[in-house]
Parts: C-alpha cells; structure tokens; sequence
C-alpha cells in the first residue's frame, strides 16, 4: 500500500478496532424472528476441495490438512480477506455432507474463539457485512447438531458484529463496499431478535447509495461489469428480504434494481457470462442468471449504450464492445485502456475475448492485463490508448490520460447490424484517431471489421507528420489483436492470409485478411481469477505500418462453410478447483 493511502487507511482501522471491541457488550440475540432463504450460489467442486484441505483464495493456493482454517498463515492480504468474508461458506453449503458441515461449524466456532472479541482483519465494514450475510443465510446449515453453549456463542456475535456495523457501515467506501455492508446490516436487523432498530436507518441508507452510485442508464462509475453485477445481486437479496417479512423497499432501491437489469442483460455474453472489462471476471457461474430472474425485471436496453458498452448479438453469436471512455480519477484504479475492444461468444464457447484482470497474480500481472495490447482491439506499438499514474502517491496506477472523445453511431448494415466508433487516445502523442466498425449479419455467422488510423485536422496531421520524420523505419508499427479463449484451437492456413479456429462445440470460424497485412499466430494469456496461474492461449495479429494521413485494415470473420449453423453443445463443462 502506498504510504499516503497507509496513513488514511490508519485511522479508519483503529476506529475499527475500537468499535468492534465496544461491540462485545451488545446485548446477547438470542434467536431469530426471521430467516431469510440462502441465496448465495456454491460451488461444489471448490467445497470438497476445502474438505480436502486445498484452500484457493485470492490467487494462491495452501496445501494445509490441519483441522482449523485459521492455523493458515495467509500469503496475501487479499487471501485473508477472503477467508474472513466467509464466502468460503456457500461452498461447503453446496456440498451440504457432514464432512463438510463439520467443517464449516468447527471453523465458525475457532472464529469466534480466536476474532469474535474484536480481534484480526476481519473488522471492517464490508467484511462483517459479507461475513453476515453469510451466517445469517447458512445459519440452518451452520447450527444443526450444536449445543446450548455454541448456539448461544453464535447469536451473541451475530449481535456483537450487527452493533459494530450499526456504527461502522458509513465508514465503508462508497459503492461495492458499501453495499455489502448495508445489506449485511438490513439483513441482521431483519432477522435477529432485538436488532430490528436497525433495519429503518438501513433500509433509508441503502436507497440513498443506490441514488448516489447507480447513474439514470443503470451503471456504475467503475464501468466494470462484474462489480455491477456484485452490487445488483446484493440489492436483490435485500428487496427479497424485505419482501419475505411483509416490508417494501423503498422507490430508490427498486428503482435501481430496475434500471440495473437491462443493463446486465446487454453485458450478458451467449454462454450467460459477462463481458471481461475493467478488473471484472466472468462471473460465477450461475449468478447472473440467478440474479436476472429474482429481480422480476423483464425489461431490455434499447438500442444504444449501457455503462458505456455496444453490443451486437444474432443467432448464437454476441459481441460486446468497449463503446466509451475509461473511468477517471478513483473509479479508475482497475480501468483497463480498452476503449474500442471487443469480445465475442457463439453459443455457450467464448471465442474471441480480452486477457482480463491479472490482479490476483501479482502487480506485474495486474498492470500488464490494464495495457491496450491485452485486449483485442487495435494498438499503436508501445503506447496504450490511456496512460497510467506511475510513482508511489495516492493516485498511483490510477488512469492519467486517455480517450475523452469516444463518438459511437449503432445502426443497420445491409445484411445486419452496424457498430462504428472511434476514440482520440494517440491524438496527443501520434495526432491519430481510431476509428472501428463491427457489421454483424443477421444470422449471427459473420463478423466484419475495418479499423482506421486517421489525422482528422490540420494540426493532428502536423503532429503525425513530425513523428513519421523522427521514426527510424518508414510508418509508425500498429497491430490489431484478437485474444482466443484457451479452448480455442488455432491454426494458419492459406499462405498466412487467414486462421482457422476450431471450438470445442464442433464449430469451425475462419479469421481472413487480405494479403497486404502480415498475419501471424503468437502466444497470449487469459487471467482468471480462481487460477493459480494465468492460462496460455492465443492471440491472432494483424501487423501493419500507418505511413500517411489515413491507413486501414480490413479484416472478417465468418463460419467455415461446412460449419454447422446449429450444434448441440452438450458436452459438460469441468469446473477444476485447483488443476490448471
């Protein structure tokens, strides 16, 4: 943590500590007058490998076989974030043995024994909220088989951390953080003995952060899809909560559900996951869906932009673009200079996508992942289209520069559906402009692109023109990039004019340029969270040299005519908790 950032944090950590310590004298709940149904999504796989002792937080695994979770000595802050979040709960619940019960129960009552007094990193706002909901939404799961005294443990700590969040929720960062914290507060309030004080101060505190941090278009300030997707599940899980009880939300809360939703469903790839972009995954499996459904919304976003994507889908295929300026300032520290980027899925295989987030592989990772290159879009050599904040200051890695103009137009094309945009990343550093135009056809079975550097005016021409004087070799070097999905089988063919890429459901797509523009096959990564490693894959890159006022490649990619146009892709999918 850089030392600006460790002197704020400092304060907001002893009040923490001082508060989670005052909690201890919180009268005792001693049941609940309410139980809301579990609505968290397990993984099963991940479940036994806790059962086994393989415990995959944060990037890294720990090989550890002794009876308590808390004898770990975390290798990352992150990884002790994860183990005082109790996530890890909804795993061992999807598994649901009494292996897996034993262990959940056993590590629940070495927490209180060990944190429960005010103790540990767990005491922040966002970690008792998420920690919260957890036990209150498992708490069936967690007490079947338990004595008096660890019954009675258990509900004076729901009690002692509802008290500390009571005081501490305003300490949480806006947004996410936030979220997770009053909704861990309502969630408490709603269904603990004697804590029903807080469920009014939450109900009005959670509508105000849905009027503060969801825009009119139903996004987020961050544009990352996956943080998107975190606060609407949450939003969701306290309007059922209330629901259950005979409350209604109030006209902000719904409000913002409503406006949420049909912009998750623009950022909804075929296969159910969502576009990469901006420090966002894909997902867990199952949760945008899941989510989706309990909203009760069936509303989708008319033609245009949601958070700042375009999107493209017919047949099987979607394709989802990066239509608009990357956030500034503090919303900026995951941004990701990917304005014009774009990914695309047919059916339930991902084909062409974007390296993704590598902050759980280190800040090498991390910072290489925000890079222009790591996406598949067009790049000018060694430049990205936004610069970051280098040093050791506060704004560090933060976005300095970048696009500010991102003009887009969506329309028809005469065999589909037409996107063109353009942004003004390199104006100030080459005097060019990128210009890209997507034409989907109607059937969902080929995908064209031109992608254009251009000087627009007198002095972008100037600029461009006194860097192609400096330049060593004629032209300013460009590539564009198309990412594959590690699961797609690449191949050159035809003299190095195209790439045949074969997907697992037994589809054949053919990536074609013309023959002026060098076309070469090249190792890539696909970062993941969940990973111990980043994957290897691919990328195809298209090389050319930008030597006048206006240099353009054009490119498709389209089925292979023996292609079917319909597969039944039944082939079930591994999930590999550890394995890479």
């Amino acid at each position: 943590m850089p030392q600006r950032e460790a002197k704020h944090a400092l304060p907001a950590r002893i009040l923490n500590r001082f508060h989670a310590r005052a909690s201890t004298r919180a009268k005792t709940a001693t049941a609940f007058v309410s139980h809301p149904e579990p609505r968290s999504i397990g993984l099963y796989a991940r479940g036994k490998q806790l059962v086994a002792g393989n415990f995959l937080f944060a990037g890294s695994l720990v090989e550890d076989t002794r009876k308590s979770i808390w004898q770990i000595d975390p290798p990352s802050p992150e990884f002790a974030e994860d183990l005082h979040g109790f996530g890890w709960l909804d795993d061992l619940a999807a598994v649901g043995d009494p292996p897996a019960r034993t262990r959940a129960q056993a590590w629940l009552w070495d927490w209180i024994s060990l944190y429960g007094r005010g103790r540990g990193p767990g005491w922040t706002p966002e970690l008792t909220g998420r920690r919260l909901l957890r036990w209150i939404s498992h708490a069936i799961f967690l007490l079947h088989g338990s004595d008096k005294a660890q019954s009675d443990a258990f509900y004076r700590s729901l009690a002692q951390q509802t008290l500390f969040l009571g005081r501490r929720w305003p300490a949480a960062r806006s947004g996410l953080p936030r979220f997770e914290a009053l909704t861990g507060l309502l969630y408490a309030g709603l269904s603990l003995e004697g804590m029903e004080q807080h469920v009014a101060p939450a109900k009005r505190a959670l509508a105000a952060e849905c009027k503060a941090r969801i825009d009119a278009e139903g996004g987020i300030s961050t544009r990352n899809p996956e943080e998107l997707l975190d606060v609407f599940t949450l939003l969701t899980w306290a309007a059922g909560a209330l629901d259950d009880v005979g409350q209604k939300p109030l006209h902000d809360h719904l409000d913002a559900i409503d406006r949420i939703t049909p912009t998750l469903r623009t950022l909804r790839h075929a296969d159910g996951s969502l576009a990469r972009f901006h420090g966002g995954g894909k997902g867990i499996e199952g949760r945008l869906d899941h989510a989706l459904a309990a909203s009760g919304v069936k509303s989708r976003m008319p033609d245009g932009l949601s958070m700042g994507y375009a999107r493209l889908s017919a047949g099987r295929t979607s394709v989802i673009i990066d239509a608009a300026p990357p956030p500034k300032g503090r919303d900026s520290h995951d941004a990701h200079a990917s304005t014009l980027a774009f990914e695309l899925t047919s059916g339930r295989r991902p084909l062409i996508v974007n390296c993704g987030s590598g902050a759980s592989f280190g800040a090498e990772w991390r910072r290489a992942g925000r890079a222009t290159p790591s996406h598949s879009t067009l790049c000018i050599d060694g430049y990205s289209s936004a610069r970051l904040v280098g040093g050791t200051g506060r704004r560090r890695d933060q976005i300095a520069d970048g696009p500010s103009r991102v003009p887009v137009e969506m329309g028809h094309a005469p065999d589909g559906f037409r996107f063109q945009g353009g942004h003004d990343g390199w104006v100030g550093t080459h005097g060019l402009t990128h210009a890209r135009t997507l034409e989907l056809t109607h059937d969902g079975i080929g995908l064209f692109g031109e992608d254009l550097l251009v000087a627009l005016d007198p002095p972008d021409r100037k600029r461009l023109n006194k860097r192609l004087a400096e330049a060593l070799d004629p032209g300013i070097l460009f590539h564009v990039r198309f990412h594959l999905h590690p699961e797609v089988d690449a191949e050159i063919d035809m003299g190095g004019t195209a790439v045949s890429l074969a997907l697992k459901s037994g589809e054949l797509w053919v990536l074609r340029t013309d023959g002026s523009i060098e076309m070469t096959l090249e190792p890539s990564v696909y970062l993941e969270k969940g990973r111990l490693k980043p994957r290897a894959c691919h990328q195809v890159v298209l090389t050319s040299r930008a030597t006048d006022e206006a240099s353009r490649v054009r490119w498709s990619l389209a089925k292979a005519q023996d292609s079917p146009l319909h597969v039944r892709d039944l082939n079930p999918d591994l999930i590999p908790a550890v394995q890479d």
